[in-house]
């Protein structure tokens, strides 16, 4: 692969990380938060989400396509990547590290995820909050989805990081510093909700 063909690809794996994957991922959390507020309210967000017009192409449009893209080179750049926390232990060092880490677990997780909902919901189970609940009924499970959970949330807050250097947004080390910051508190903020909302199907 060219330098050239590298470097584009490296920012429209970037991009779509936040745009649309990292925007899905939130509403996504979101919708599933409202299992705390008991079997009526996740079923009426989740029916809703579900009732939106030409459902079937935005979902390939906007999910499917652009996160097989984000997983699939993302693992690529994973795999093809110099850590060296080995040799320089620094805070930058180990979230490149554990950016990598996280993305090769969620395509596991997203993949099981995926099996277990959408594509049981076209062989005709009914994907609802008694479905989760079910799921959730195995510990095992539980703590799958939790540290599922935890690395999408990292990955994403870490990435947004990632991204807006990447796009020469955050251009001087104190921005960056700053930053660094705020997505600890955006981890912080989306790992609550989506840790809590499974907890709401219990």
């Amino acid at each position: 692969m060219s330098r050239e063909s590298d470097f584009y690809l490296r920012r429209l794996h970037s991009l779509l990380g936040v745009i649309p994957v990292g925007l899905f991922l939130t509403q996504h959390l979101i919708i599933n938060y409202f299992s705390t507020r008991g079997e009526e309210a996740f079923n009426a967000a989740s029916d809703f989400m579900g009732s939106l017009p030409f459902l079937y192409v935005l979902e390939w449009v906007v999910i499917y396509i652009p996160l097989m893209f984000h997983a699939f080179y993302g693992v690529y750049i994973a795999f093809t990547a110099n850590n060296n926390t080995g040799r320089f232990g620094t805070y930058r060092n180990w979230m490149f590290k554990l950016q990598r880490f996280t993305g090769v677990f969620l395509v596991i997780f997203i993949a099981w995820h995926i099996y277990q909902t959408r594509i049981q919901k076209a062989l005709g189970a009914e994907v609802d909050y008694n479905m989760m609940a079910d799921i959730f009924s195995s510990t095992g499970m539980l703590i799958f989805y939790i540290v599922g959970v935890l690395a999408a949330t990292f990955h994403l807050a870490n990435g947004v990081w990632g991204f807006l250097v990447t796009w020469g947004i955050l251009q001087s080390p104190r921005s960056q510093r700053i930053f660094s910051y705020v997505s600890v508190l955006v981890f912080v903020a989306l790992a609550f909700i989506g840790v809590r909302a499974i907890f709401g199907f219990m």
